[in-house]
């Protein structure tokens, strides 16, 4: 893959400009599109919103420095409108695009991207994006508490902002395009409060038009937008409530255009098997894991030998049959396409005798009780049942708390909050193509966080080390080396046992007959699930 990280470890200075972006290719302009979703948008503030429903939304209403091509993993210029890298890789500066406006109408400068990386990294704002940032020198300030600003991010005037790292970093560009790395004025945060993912105010294409609590969510066009012929529609309503089998119902009458919860599978072979609809689906490969944590705070699962236990006894194949055999069982954290997955590694083989009888070894002979939280939406509960058969056939009882997404991830950034989670729904897709993407937020000490989404509460701080020495590798010529190092992390993650990884799953959509744009934007690798900024429809009057 061509990105821009390849360039920033040259042998002297680089000056990065960037030549103006043609107009993106699009269906007729203007129109609205309708999307639904079983569940109300937990928020969008880009600084704490993760889940698959609010991703795509807030990146829609937000810009960072850095960003993609539509439809790809392929950086591209976002409210940079160039940068220098230094011959040691460790300081950035960012020279911004003029006039970019808030949609307060306030002109954003440098003071703004500095405003809102100290905000993510501040302890108080509770960001499961926070660890991302760890690279940035004084974050381990910011993240002690000792510190109110990132010592490493300097605004030399209006439209430069300079990052120092405390070590190179691999991955520092593609951090800058994630949704955390944001830019938000301060002056609308602070009105807003703790309301601000209620009431967002960025630079994105779209901005908020109106939220009705369980009901809607309504985005309208920016017409200040910065890039030329973004976006091409007018308006999105998001319809909050509706179930998928009545949502998939309603796309057949041509009521909506896209069912934000997916295909359900009890509809799957159904479309599939219908030629006019099958058309309309859109298939994409994704770099996902779907796993079951296990708090490792908790009694019983503070014992190894517990998780492993509960690794064995997963029945994967069954579950890959749940989902129409939509995926393939995974035994490591990193999916089969990631750079650094182990391909010899062999993982835990489902073994229900083996895992009776390490269970008993941990002093558990007549098994335990406890609970197995899931989202609430087809087929997540279905899947959950699966796992809580498998467990029963160990002895232990898992009660199935199946709750709406935003609650069961509510419970998994609480240390105390859930025993054991089946992520299905929340699964973890790549923000970005690199395995150290796989670690920091869900595995390592940094995600370990209230509110974070390490929800095993895993840390091994010899591992974190480990890790740090593996991004410290800038250089594209010790690539190899690399992946190398991060593949030994995820296999000694496994040995600790803090997850049971599940299945590798593909993604598919289903759109209107109307909506026009090509099929990788419906299955954008970064704007989870739809590139919204870029798809339009045909039947505009």
């Amino acid at each position: 893959m061509k990105t821009f990280l390849s360039l920033g470890v040259a042998a002297s200075a680089l000056m990065i400009a960037f030549a103006p972006l043609p107009a993106a290719a699009q269906g007729t302009a203007g129109g609205e599109i309708i999307v639904t979703y079983k569940d109300d948008v937990a928020t969008l503030d880009p600084a704490i919103g993760y889940d698959w429903q609010n991703w795509s939304m807030i990146k829609s209403l937000f810009d960072g420095l850095m960003d993609y091509e539509p439809g790809t993993t392929t950086l591209r210029p976002g409210l940079a409108e160039s940068y220098e890298i230094s011959p040691d890789g460790k300081t950035f500066t960012f020279v911004l695009r003029d006039g970019v406006k808030f949609h307060n109408g306030r002109v954003m400068t440098s003071e703004d991207v500095k405003y809102s990386l100290d905000r993510v990294t501040n302890p108080k704002t509770q960001s499961p994006g926070a660890g991302f940032f760890g690279a940035i020198a004084g974050f381990d300030a910011m993240a002690a508490g000792t510190a109110e600003s990132l010592s490493g991010v300097t605004t030399p005037d209006a439209k430069t902002v300079k990052i120092e790292l405390s070590r190179p970093d691999a991955t520092f560009l593609h951090v800058m395009g994630l949704n955390f790395a944001s830019v938000v004025p301060k002056e609308a945060v602070d009105a807003a409060g703790a309301d601000f993912g209620r009431q967002p105010v960025g630079t994105g294409a779209f901005s908020l038009a109106e939220w009705t609590l369980g009901q809607r969510v309504v985005f309208k066009k920016n017409p200040d937008y910065w890039r030329a012929n973004v976006p091409s529609l007018d308006t999105i309503t998001f319809e909050i409530g509706q179930e998928p089998i009545v949502a998939m119902l309603r796309l057949q009458n041509g009521e909506i255009d896209i069912p934000g919860d997916g295909i359900p599978p009890a509809k799957f072979t159904e479309v599939m098997g219908n030629p006019e609809m099958a058309e309309r689906v859109v298939e994409g490969g994704q770099l996902h894991t779907g796993y079951i944590t296990m708090n490792t705070r908790m009694k019983p699962f503070d014992d190894v030998k517990v998780r492993q236990a509960v690794n064995m006894a997963i029945n994967k194949d069954r579950i890959v049959q749940i989902i129409n055999g939509r995926a393939v069982p995974a035994n490591q954290p990193l999916p089969p396409s990631m750079p650094g997955y182990v391909k010899d590694f062999a993982g835990y083989k489902y073994d229900v005798a083996a895992a009776k009888a390490l269970l008993a070894e941990a002093g558990h002979v007549d098994g335990f009780e406890t609970e197995l939280f899931v989202a609430n939406t087809d087929p997540q509960p279905r899947i959950a049942q699966a796992i809580q058969q498998d467990l029963a056939a160990i002895g232990i009882k898992a009660s199935i708390q199946s709750l709406a997404q935003a609650n069961v991830i509510a419970a998994g950034g609480s240390p105390e909050g859930a025993a054991m989670i089946w992520s299905g729904g929340m699964g973890w897709i790549a923000d970005f193509p690199d395995p150290s993407n796989f670690y920091g937020p869900i595995l390592g000490c940094a995600g370990a966080v209230e509110g974070g989404w390490n929800w095993s509460w895993y840390c091994n701080e010899d591992l974190d080390k480990k890790a740090v020495e593996a991004d410290s590798i800038a250089d594209p010529a010790k690539a190899e080396e690399r992946h190398k190092l991060w593949g030994e992390i995820y296999t000694a993650i496994m040995a600790d046992a803090p997850w049971v990884p599940v299945f590798n799953e593909q993604r598919y959509t289903i759109k209107s007959a109307r909506m026009t744009g090509a099929d990788a934007l419906f299955v954008d690798p970064v704007n989870i699930p739809v590139n919204y900024d870029y798809v339009s429809v045909t039947d505009v009057q």
